[in-house]
């Protein structure tokens, strides 16, 4: 087991970690207000060939595993924490993190081709497109209801449970493939938990770091606070009535993307 008693460590540890989320969010409103911005958007994909929907697709996947660092690993920092205590040494932090983060990054390519088949969809038939207004209120309310739901909660007690769950799922050995196998159990189950409210951030279609913002400390309130708890069903009640104030289009009512 490392030692992570030492003053330095600890900066040295809090300092990278610190420096990762940080380097996220300052890249993503770098990005966001350059001209590369489009290339992060869902809406990439539409109208590209096979030739070029494959580089479209891998530029999407890196602006959305910079977002995931920037809003979903600081409400696993219990977990990375706890993992550093008990890791042989302090490097298996790497392996671990890229883990969590390819489970994230694979769900971001899911969600892009899934939404790239589902415009395909809308274009092939006229009466599907007449009603595109209603993806907002769906995604809004998929979102809302999700937090009401048995899979969520499930998620959730596994994501507020660091030590058991390291616990559970490190089993030594072949140090490396370990680590980062006990990160992509664990994005599993941070997916598990989060993905209706990431859907969102592909609604909204690009780098949009107030929906970042706010989404961010939702789950990480959820995730990593003692009373996280107390804010899943007021969030889901929140989003579901905005669903459905904009899908009964009630005036006023202001659109979320």
């Amino acid at each position: 087991m490392a030692d992570f008693t030492h003053p330095l460590e600890r900066w040295l540890y809090g300092g990278a970690l610190a420096g990762l989320i940080g380097g996220a969010w300052a890249a993503l409103g770098l990005l966001g207000a350059s001209a590369y911005a489009p290339y992060f958007s869902h809406a990439v994909a539409e109208g590209a060939g096979p030739a070029t929907l494959g580089a479209r697709a891998a530029l999407f996947v890196v602006g959305w595993v910079i977002m995931s660092v920037a809003m979903m690993l600081p409400s696993s920092l219990p977990l990375v924490t706890v993992f550093r205590t008990i890791a042989p040494r302090s490097s298996l932090l790497a392996p671990l993190i890229a883990g969590y983060l390819s489970t994230w990054g694979l769900f971001g390519l899911v969600a892009l081709l899934a939404d790239a088949g589902l415009h395909t969809v809308f274009d092939l038939f006229p009466t599907l497109q007449a009603r595109s207004d209603l993806i907002a209120p769906g995604l809004l309310l998929t979102a809302g209801l999700f937090q009401f739901s048995p899979l969520k909660h499930s998620c959730l007690t596994q994501c507020r449970s660091p030590v058991g769950f390291v616990m559970r799922h490190w089993r030594g050995g072949r140090h490396v493939p370990q680590a980062f196998s006990l990160g992509v159990h664990h994005g599993v189950f941070c997916v598990g938990c989060c993905w209706a409210l990431m859907l969102l951030m592909l609604g909204v279609g690009g780098i949009h770091l107030g929906w970042m913002l706010a989404l961010g400390a939702i789950m990480f309130v959820e995730k990593a606070v003692s009373w996280g708890r107390w804010v899943t069903a007021p969030a889901g009640g929140m989003l579901t009535l905005w669903g459905l104030a904009l899908f009964l289009k009630v005036p006023g009512m202001p659109h979320p993307f």
